[in-house]
């Protein structure tokens, strides 16, 4: 085995070992956030107008049909 060849093989391996340990560390320092950030509450619906009512027939020009 080439002595050269070994080293140069290993010398990639730390890279990639590094890139790696890297990226895990970026990630723990992601996920100590929690929720989401930058969200409002959902506003409540509105109520919808009955149409069976006369105060609705009164806005729509309905009223006596």
């Amino acid at each position: 085995m080439d002595l050269s060849k070994v080293l140069e093989q290993l010398r990639r391996e730390l890279v990639h070992l590094d890139a790696a340990i890297l990226s895990l560390e970026q990630l723990q320092v992601k996920t100590k956030r929690r929720g989401r950030p930058g969200r409002a509450a959902p506003e409540p619906l509105k109520a919808r107008p009955n149409p069976r009512t006369g105060r609705f027939r009164a806005r729509r020009g309905q009223v006596n049909e």
